[in-house]
């Protein structure tokens, strides 16, 4: 089958020239595509097209760094008809096939979970409602159910848990969301102003503004095929990596809170508090908003602001290593951690595991490695750390190793920069709202962000308009690791394989 090939630095692509074949071929060869380990899909959605629809899918190759984009297309009159599900081969589909049945009314023959993923407010079938939602099911004597949600005890957003447990152990989870489906990705086509669009891409999932800003800003830049300047590349990736130290610090605290080592959960909440605060210090938001922006930035650093970052973030990883020392030397919690909530290597590979989730069991899954881009692609030297135990102490073991070693990125690159402009501020151009986007194309942004794999699609009309924006938080794959992580414990360990993965659930209900 014939794929359009391209690098996640290359630029975007038209839609006339993303190769368009019949379903049955695109289905057999991405089939076998995927069998291979080397492939995962980045998206995989539809969108209207004149009388039919028309669906794109994004497939990274792993190994060798590429891109590829082909399309399939189906007429509104065969909605109806039966298509075989590629989610009954590889269950890393599902989210994928389930949303376009959901948005559309087409229908996948065999499919596994056919099931609603959102509940949209433009949906197909305005039958199928939250209080609806057909959860599995098991009889027997000595089962029973426990529900959480959608209201959460704690300041939590809405989500529904369904547990059906034999005693205390779990035998099953089921999770819904889509509570609270704002419609994020329709409202990037109902305005033209750029800025707006920009800090549409912030609210995407709070916790991850700059990677999210940074995925848009990417897929934007690729539309108006202007050269970026490399200091503005580099500052974006410092940005990237203290959110990434702010959010993995805020992790490992949430899991002392909840093994009750109260020493663990304050000192990360003062290093989280010291690294947003730094982030303030630097743009005037604690979370990075308004600090991403297209072709440029507000808020370009100046060598007091280096000089302020560098010393805080050294600071923040010297006192973090502490905590990371004093819980590795403790049986308690090791206790606790350990051979708790274990998604083995080959479960998370099928369900198309992201982030530090996937490698923590054992894969190597990471745009900075496999496709890197800005400063990853040019000055720095990025290497994945891998676990393979695939349990909660290996989440938060990668957690921990990642805030050491983003601190030493962040490091680089502000060395560079007071190698160069040591006297004054850096030559970061201001954004760019303005700038016209090539019509009747796609763009992506793909991008590593706390979580994981960001990806933010872009469809422009033949006027050079946004028609359409598709965002995938990695948050999308892995709520299907935490239901199997939980397979086989006790209900009470679900707080802290809960806390392991810390999954989005705005950024899911798009």
């Amino acid at each position: 089958m014939n794929w359009l090939t391209t690098e996640n630095t290359g630029s975007c692509a038209a839609l006339n020239d993303i190769p368009e074949v019949g379903y049955a071929e695109f289905y057999d060869d991405l089939a076998r595509r995927l069998a291979d380990a080397r492939y995962h899909v980045a998206h995989y959605f539809a969108l209207p097209s004149g009388d039919r629809l028309r669906f794109f899918c994004l497939l990274l190759d792993d190994r060798e760094g590429k891109v590829l984009l082909a399309s399939h297309a189906l007429a509104y009159y065969e909605e109806t008809a039966l298509h075989p599900a590629l989610t009954a081969l590889h269950p890393a589909l599902h989210p994928f096939e389930r949303d376009i049945a959901e948005r559309y009314g087409v229908r996948f023959d065999n499919m596994p979970w056919p099931k609603p993923l959102r509940f949209p407010f433009d949906r197909c079938d305005r039958a199928g409602t939250m209080d609806n939602y057909p959860f599995y099911t098991m009889k027997g004597g000595s089962l029973h159910e426990v529900n959480v949600g959608p209201i959460h005890a704690g300041v939590i957003e809405p989500g529904a848990f369904r547990f059906i447990c034999n005693g205390e152990q779990v035998l099953h989870l089921e999770i819904a969301l889509g509570y609270q489906h704002r419609g994020v990705e329709h409202l990037f086509g109902t305005t033209d102003n750029r800025l707006r669009q920009a800090c549409l891409s912030e609210t995407v999932a709070g916790d991850s503004a700059v990677a999210h800003a940074t995925a848009f800003a990417e897929a934007i830049e690729k539309l108006t095929q202007c050269e970026r300047h490399a200091q503005l590349e580099r500052e974006r990736t410092v940005a990237l990596e203290l959110e990434r130290m702010a959010m993995q610090i805020a992790d490992t605290g949430a899991l002392c809170m909840d093994v009750g080592y109260q020493l663990g959960q304050v000192a990360c909440e003062a290093l989280r508090t010291m690294t947003i605060n730094t982030t303030q210090a630097w743009c005037g938001n604690r979370f990075g908003k308004g600090l991403v922006r297209p072709h440029g930035t507000d808020h370009p650093l100046t060598p007091e602001k280096a000089r302020m970052i560098r010393d805080n973030v050294r600071e923040i990883a010297r006192r973090y290593d502490e905590v990371r020392r004093d819980i590795k030397s403790s049986p308690t919690l090791l206790a606790r951690f350990e051979q708790c909530g274990i998604v083995p290597r080959d479960e998370m590979l099928r369900i198309g595991g992201v982030g530090q989730a996937a490698r923590a069991s054992g894969v190597a899954r990471d745009i900075r490695v496999s496709h890197p881009w800005a400063s990853f692609a040019k000055c720095l030297h990025h290497e994945s750390i891998v676990k393979s135990q695939g349990d909660v102490m290996a989440r938060l073991t990668v957690r921990c190793r990642e805030v050491l070693q983003s601190a030493g990125h962040i490091d680089r690159l502000l060395e560079l920069y007071e190698q160069k402009y040591a006297s004054g501020p850096s030559p970061c151009p201001a954004p760019d709202y303005t700038a016209a986007l090539a019509p009747s194309s796609l763009s992506f942004g793909l991008i590593e962000g706390w979580r994981g794999e960001t990806c933010h699609v872009i469809i422009t009309d033949a006027e050079g308009r946004i028609a359409a924006a598709r965002i995938k938080d990695p948050s999308l794959h892995n709520w299907l690791a935490l239901a199997l992580a939980v397979r086989g414990e006790g209900i009470s360990d679900f707080p802290i394989c809960n806390k392991s993965f810390n999954l989005s659930y705005c950024g899911h209900d798009l």
